[in-house]
C-alpha cells in the first residue's frame, strides 16, 4: 500500500511518548499564560504610565517607545492570543478539529514571520550592528558583543533562529498531528485496505458494529 507524504509523517505520539492531543492541550495552556502575564504587565503599564513609560532619551530617539496607542494595541492582540489558545485547548479536549485551525493557522504564522527575520539577517548582515548600537548603554556585555566580527554575529545569530525554528516546525508537527487524530476520531467511517490495489472494504464504527446481535445463536452441544 502507498502511503502519502502526510501519512508517513504522521504520529500519534510526540516528545516523552506524550501524546499529541495532550501535548496540544500543554502548549494551549502554556501559551494562555504567556499571554495572560504579558497582559497584565500591559494593562499595570496603561495604569501606571508615569513607572513604565520609557523616554526618547534613554534610547536616544525623538520619539516615545511605548506610547498608549502601542500599548493597547499590544494589549488587543495578547486578548485575541488568549481567545485563539484557549480554542485549541478547547478543541483537543472536546475533540473538535475546527478549533484547532486558528492555532495551527498562527503557528504557520510565526514560523514564517522567524523565517524572514533569518532571511533578513543573510541579506542584510549590518542590521545587526545597527540593532547593537541602538540598545541602551548599561544593557548587560554590550560592548563585548559589539567587538565580535560581523560573520561571528551573524552566525551566532542564525545558529540561534535555526535552533528556535528548528523547535517551532516540531511544535508544528505536534499540533498538526493532534488535528488529524481530532478528525479521525470524529469521522464516522473507517476504510480497509484488503487484498488487492482496487478492492476496499467500508466497515462500521467498532461501537455500533458490537451493538448489533449476532443474526444466528450459536448451536449449544449436545452429549454423545
Amino acid at each position: 500500500m502507498m502511503l502519502s507524504p502526510w501519512d508517513r509523517w504522521y504520529s500519534s505520539t510526540c516528545c516523552l511518548c506524550c501524546h499529541v492531543r495532550t501535548a496540544t492541550i500543554i502548549l494551549g495552556v502554556w501559551y494562555m499564560l504567556i499571554n495572560a502575564v504579558v497582559l497584565v504587565i500591559l494593562f499595570t503599564a496603561l495604569s501606571d504610565p508615569d513607572q513604565y513609560h520609557l523616554t526618547s532619551a534613554e534610547l536616544a530617539n525623538d520619539l516615545d517607545v511605548m506610547d498608549d496607542a502601542n500599548m493597547c494595541i499590544a494589549s488587543a492582540i495578547s486578548l485575541l492570543m488568549i481567545l485563539i489558545c484557549g480554542m485549541a485547548t478547547y478543541g483537543a479536549y472536546k475533540l473538535h478539529a475546527a478549533w484547532i485551525i486558528p492555532f495551527f493557522c498562527y503557528q504557520i504564522f510565526d514560523f514564517a514571520l522567524n523565517t524572514l527575520v533569518a532571511v533578513s539577517i543573510v541579506v542584510y548582515p549590518n542590521t545587526i550592528q545597527d540593532y547593537l548600537q541602538q540598545l541602551p548603554e548599561n544593557f548587560p556585555y554590550k560592548e563585548e558583543v559589539a567587538a565580535l566580527s560581523s560573520f561571528c554575529l551573524v552566525l551566532i545569530v542564525l545558529l540561534f533562529i535555526s535552533c528556535i525554528l528548528a523547535f517551532k516546525a516540531y511544535l508544528i508537527a505536534c499540533v498538526w498531528n493532534c488535528y488529524r487524530y481530532v478528525c479521525g476520531r470524529g469521522s464516522s467511517e473507517v476504510l480497509l485496505y484488503v487484498t488487492t490495489n482496487d478492492t476496499t472494504v467500508l466497515l462500521p464504527p467498532y461501537d455500533d458494529s458490537v451493538r448489533v446481535p449476532p443474526k444466528q445463536r450459536p448451536l449449544s452441544y449436545t452429549t454423545a
